[in-house]
């Protein structure tokens, strides 16, 4: 080959034999120089592949990111790890991995391929593996949620009404019975606070099951309750900080992060000794986080047993292929972050 004719050691047979494609073009896009292994890969004769544009054998979808690239190439930029696509004279499809440079003295592209179809098509049928199973795992997800909402619509349309119907006949019962002693209406005010408190435990549980506003994807109005719930029960400041757009996140990202919040502060409240949590989310243009920040014992990581809170919380995540992260050390609190594609 013309490049290595000086050479002390005979190059050209080197590449002439060996498996890689090699190829030698000019700055007007065309092959100057090719060894008998693309010859046989693309299946067109020298002849052939010297007559035409380069990006006439490159398949079209990839023509765009193939110019970008090549135009790089020729400011400087070595053209390492490029992967587009050929059309061979067959009409097949093969993927070549590229590593080029550019020669400005000769004004030519020396380029070494690799043969990745193989490859590529394993990773195809990986791919459409792991969507039949992400299809498959938020189908019994959204199942799972769709259960839990008709429970909590019969706990709180059933149940809850059927206590409010006890409050009203106890009321009732004290207006129209005045002549009842002191013992009998201590008991029925006693009965009616039951019954109040009944009504209130019975939503709180049918919100946590399933949070109506949810139902209206209203993620940051479904973690202000659930914050403001857990400030008053607990006596434990929890702080929302919610930056993002509702529109931009899916309703199973929704899910996940109230899920993920409650099994925090139930962690929270069972193991940290924590003063406060704040719970962050933000976005950026193609990811959502959410960080929950307790400023409690923390624990070490590398000695603390797996707990379940946090099990399921890791499951959790992964089952969105998300990133979780969680940093702690006693005496400074835990950092619970959760990193997920906007769309999933």
């Amino acid at each position: 080959m013309e490049m290595f004719e000086d050479s002390p050691e005979d190059f050209s047979s080197y590449f002439e034999h060996t498996p890689d494609l090699v190829c030698i073009a000019d700055r007007k896009g065309f092959f100057k120089s090719v060894n008998i292994a693309v010859v046989n890969k693309l299946g067109y004769t020298k002849e052939e592949l010297f007559s035409r544009p380069i990006f006439s054998f490159i398949f079209p979808e990839d023509i765009p990111i193939t110019e970008r690239t090549r135009l790089e190439m020729y400011e400087g930029k070595p053209l390492v790890n490029f992967e587009n696509r050929y059309i061979t004279k067959a009409g097949e499809i093969v993927w070549l991995h590229w590593t080029s440079f550019y020669l400005p003295h000769k004004q030519s592209v020396f380029a070494i391929a690799k043969d990745i179809t193989y490859q590529k098509k394993i990773e195809k049928e990986v791919e459409e593996k792991y969507q039949r199973f992400k299809k498959l795992a938020l189908h019994f997800k959204g199942n799972i949620e769709k259960d839990r909402q008709q429970f909590a619509v019969e706990l709180h349309e059933e149940l809850a009404q059927l206590a409010a119907v006890i409050k009203l006949n106890l009321h009732s019962v004290t207006n129209s019975h005045p002549e009842l002693s002191p013992s009998a209406k201590e008991k029925i005010e006693h009965a009616t606070y039951l019954s109040e408190l009944m009504i209130k435990t019975i939503r709180k549980i049918s919100f946590e099951i399933s949070p109506y506003m949810l139902d209206y994807d209203c993620l940051r109005g479904a973690l202000t309750i659930l914050c403001n719930d857990f400030s008053v029960l607990h006596e434990i400041p929890c702080l929302l900080d919610a930056d993002f757009n509702e529109d931009n996140i899916s309703k199973e990202i929704k899910i996940d992060f109230f899920r993920v919040c409650q099994e925090a502060l139930k962690n929270v409240l069972n193991h940290s000794e924590a003063k406060s949590v704040t719970i962050t989310i933000e976005e950026s243009e193609h990811k959502v986080s959410l960080t929950i920040f307790d400023n409690g014992k923390g624990f070490d990581p590398k000695k603390q047993r797996q707990k379940s809170g946090l099990s399921n919380i890791r499951d959790r995540v992964a089952s969105i292929n998300g990133q979780f992260n969680i940093s702690s050390k006693p005496g400074e609190g835990t950092v619970i972050d959760v990193v997920v594609d906007k769309k999933i």
